[in-house]
């Protein structure tokens, strides 16, 4: 938003458009017209107009509004028409000095784009009209773009490139209608007088194009207003390029002005129109069976130019729909950021600046590393897809590689070389050497019975002393069985008031809880009987109808030794 003072209409008129709905909004924008020809203004307070205008965005929306279906404005194509008159008036005499690259590189050929296209959709209908009102106005209207366009590029002259460029310039001036053909030709006329090298700027191609539709159009017309208007732009550039003179007399040999060539001209005139006549004549001979064709091939044409078109609208309006909210949030966020700054007192407004600007550049980051994370991670999906497919191929490779070794035949088995004589002779010479130089240690029979005495006597003690550790750890485990069991008791008993006989009985008998954990060891014994062989690979030594401890542990983590109060 602009610091100084603005126009009290404009901006009276962008806070209107702020708080409008968005069908609305073209209405509004034609408002502007009144306020720029408004007669006590001058010079440097349109100027001054025309910037606050650009500054409050409203000549951007202009620009957006035109980019969109024009026949689902308010007004239609009459709306369209004064807001490109609109947007030409605000963009002449306008000197954007904030970012000017961003005015004169972008916004201004955006402009003449969106309003070249408007003249070829009002070109389009002002020929498929029939109704003599609808093709008047359709003409008005394109007259008034045609002159807007006129003015624009005669406020800002490098303009004048970027239209003669322009595809759809190229196919607004190639026409066999006379009234629009007329228009085109005049605006190339006023082309050429605002910039008279403007033809020695553009490429070969776009020149010999536009060169060649105003030799045709003289050469092949029959209407003297349109074969004047050809032959007065022809005389031009030839007056103001002479560098294209010698290009007329290579590239165009038929247009000798002459006697000789007059008449040559009136004589190919009358050839063509006996030409004409027969092929017309022939072409009314098979007219019924062309025109059941020609019906078909309209229906499928113009029911495929309606999808696209359909499918272009919607594009374009979801386009400009988001452009329009992008626009809206970002004024609401400067509304807000002005109230902000209204608030927060002089001597904080530095450091306040100093922490948005910090919260932007915050922002800036993340939006930019999330984009870079998700344009990395397709990177590495598709590297990840060739790895994984690279996998699949190798995986195929080597199976099918393992399937041909397997049913290659095997080759005969051969017995391994025997040794020779004289390797034997000389391997048995290197082990008797060696035996020479580490003779081995050799014990008497009495030594050797009594470490062998000795070895017996530890092995006893450590048999006995592990039988030992086996009964106390036995002796631990029933203990910690019977605490468990009586502790299970006492959680589970009632209390001294709700106490019966029968809950007496089960503390001063022991026969229920034995009878209960005899029952668990023997299930524990039922099912070790019924395990598998290869469960049992390491008790080949042991005795059927003894259970070993690890496999009674599986089922319970202590076994209590009921019948026994003292071991």
């Amino acid at each position: 938003f602009p610091m100084a003072a603005a126009d009290p209409q404009v901006l009276a008129l962008a806070a209107q458009i702020t708080e409008s709905r968005e069908q609305d909004i073209p209405l509004l924008l034609l408002k502007l017209k009144g306020i720029l020809s408004s007669p006590s203004l001058g010079c440097e307070e349109s100027n001054k107009i025309k910037q606050d205008i650009y500054d409050y965005g409203l000549t951007q929306y202009c620009l957006l509004i035109l980019k969109q279906d024009h026949s689902q404005l308010q007004g239609a194509w009459a709306t369209a028409a004064q807001l490109a008159e609109i947007l030409s008036h605000c963009c002449v005499g306008l000197e954007v000095k904030e970012d000017p690259e961003e005015f004169y590189k972008k916004f201004l050929p955006s402009a003449i784009d969106s309003l070249l296209v408007l003249g070829k959709r009002l070109q389009a209908r002002f020929i498929r009209a029939i109704k003599e009102k609808e093709k008047q106005d359709f003409l008005h209207w394109f007259q008034i773009v045609t002159d807007a366009i006129c003015w624009l590029f005669g406020g800002h002259i490098q303009l004048a490139a970027c239209v003669l460029q322009n595809d759809c310039f190229l196919q607004l001036l190639i026409t066999d209608d006379v009234e629009t053909a007329i228009i085109m030709m005049s605006v190339l006329h006023n082309i050429l007088r605002i910039n008279s090298s403007v033809l020695l700027q553009v490429e070969e191609e776009t020149l010999h194009s536009v060169l060649d539709e105003l030799v045709y159009k003289l050469s092949s017309t029959t209407n003297p207003a349109v074969g004047s208007a050809a032959t007065k732009l022809l005389l031009l550039v030839a007056k103001l390029c002479k560098q294209l003179v010698q290009l007329f007399t290579a590239r165009y040999k038929g247009l000798e002005i002459s006697h000789c060539g007059s008449k040559q001209h009136q004589a190919a005139c009358i050839i063509q129109a006996a030409w004409r006549g027969f092929q017309t004549r022939k072409r009314l001979k098979k007219l019924p069976q062309a025109v059941v064709t020609l019906q078909r091939s309209f229906r499928a044409k113009r029911e495929q130019e309606l999808q696209h078109l359909t499918k272009q609208k919607e594009e374009e309006a979801l386009k400009l729909q988001m452009q329009l909210q992008r626009q809206r949030a970002m004024r609401l966020f400067h509304e807000r950021q002005l109230a902000s700054l209204e608030v927060v007192h002089a001597s904080q407004l530095n450091k306040y600046m100093q922490e948005m600007e910090e919260k932007s550049a915050l922002t800036i980051q993340r939006f930019w590393r999330g984009y870079r994370a998700r344009r990395i991670f397709h990177q590495q999906k598709q590297s990840l897809k060739e790895y994984k497919a690279a996998i699949i191929i190798q995986r195929a490779a080597c199976k099918f590689l393992e399937k041909r070794r397997r049913r290659r035949p095997l080759s005969p088995w051969k017995a391994p070389k025997g040794l020779t004589d004289e390797q034997r002779l000389a391997l048995q010479q290197k082990v008797d050497d060696y035996i020479k130089l580490h003779p081995a240690s050799q014990m008497s029979e009495e030594t050797s019975k009594e470490l062998h005495m000795q070895a017996q006597a530890k092995l006893a003690q450590f048999l006995l002393r592990s039988r030992l550790d086996q009964r106390a750890a036995q002796r631990r485990e029933a203990l910690l069985a019977q605490v468990n069991t009586d502790v299970e008791l006492l959680m589970n008993a009632p209390g001294l008031a709700e106490a019966t006989e029968k809950d007496l009985g089960a503390f001063m008998s022991r026969s229920i809880p034995v009878a209960a954990k005899a029952r668990q060891t023997h299930n524990t014994m039922l099912k070790y009987t019924r395990w598998p062989w290869w469960k049992k690979l390491g008790d080949e030594f042991v005795e059927y109808d003894v259970i070993p401890d690890d496999a009674i542990n599986t089922e319970l983590e202590s076994l209590f030794i009921g019948g026994r109060k003292s071991f």
